[in-house]
């Protein structure tokens, strides 16, 4: 009975309308004053459950990689750490105000539709795989000259990379001076020193030692070190300093308490 009402409404509403229609039920289902999503501006009574939760992720408490209860906006399906990009961007650069040349890697979509309509911005997506970007790219291959861009936003993405070095230098490398970045990675608050084996080629074993089967380490405390070695001048940020801009005392934009943003910057 029930799923023959539904077939019988799926008749009667247009196709066009049936995104806009889902949409406003699940503000409706959801709809509670706790929380808020700093991207669709729905008010929210929960969030929902993100992230993986391989053993090792717990054990070595791995920040923006593990299990979260409340992370993932139920109306638009933006994250924890997506939604604190662009607080942090709203609120700790200038970008939506001056003209940028933008190197967006591996782009959350929710991110780069906001960069898409931004008239300022000289917007370019990447990714090694060329669906959905503008084009492909190796980043530890940058196919663009010295100075390239004002600024670059690769997060999630040098965990995957074996040569993680070479890469961050490419990164440095094709930065403008005075240019800056954005370089957002998993990382473990117990580890002293970023772990790798590269002798761990399976699926089932990067799993178990990384938390991801394509994941090629976790980076530890060492992670603001690497980035310096590349030539980065590098700022960690820590929200909670600065709560007034990022959903206050009561956290209401569903932000991960231990999670840093990694602003880096190349000396004119």
């Amino acid at each position: 009975m029930k799923e023959t009402i539904k077939s019988f409404l799926r008749l009667l509403i247009p196709v066009k309308l049936r995104p806009r229609l889902r949409a406003t039920y699940k503000k409706i289902l959801y709809y509670g004053l706790r929380y808020k999503c700093s991207f669709c501006n729905s008010r929210l009574k929960t969030l929902l459950p993100f992230g993986l939760k391989f053993p090792v992720l717990k054990e070595k408490k791995v920040v923006g990689g593990g299990y979260r209860k409340h992370a993932l906006c139920p109306i638009c399906g933006s994250s924890d750490r997506e939604r604190l990009l662009y607080l942090y961007l709203l609120h700790k650069t200038d970008i939506f105000k001056k003209t940028e040349r933008l190197l967006h890697v591996a782009p959350e979509s929710r991110m780069a539709d906001i960069f898409r309509t931004q008239v300022n911005i000289d917007y370019l997506t990447a990714d090694i795989s060329p669906k959905d970007v503008m084009v492909e790219m190796d980043i530890t291959n940058i196919r663009y000259p010295d100075d390239s861009f004002d600024v670059i936003i690769c997060n999630h993405v040098l965990e995957h990379v074996i040569d993680d070095g070479k890469a961050m230098s490419e990164l440095f490398r094709t930065l403008k001076p005075g240019g800056w970045a954005i370089l957002q990675v998993p990382i473990s608050l117990t580890l002293k020193n970023t772990y790798e084996d590269f002798s761990i080629t399976n699926i089932k074993g990067r799993e178990k030692t990384f938390g991801q089967g394509d994941h090629v380490r976790i980076y530890a405390k060492d992670y603001q070190d690497r980035l310096a070695q590349a030539g980065f001048k590098v700022h960690v940020f820590k929200w909670v300093t600065e709560v007034e801009n990022f959903g206050g005392l009561r956290n209401v934009f569903g932000l991960n308490e231990e999670e840093c943003v990694y602003f880096v910057s190349k000396k004119r």
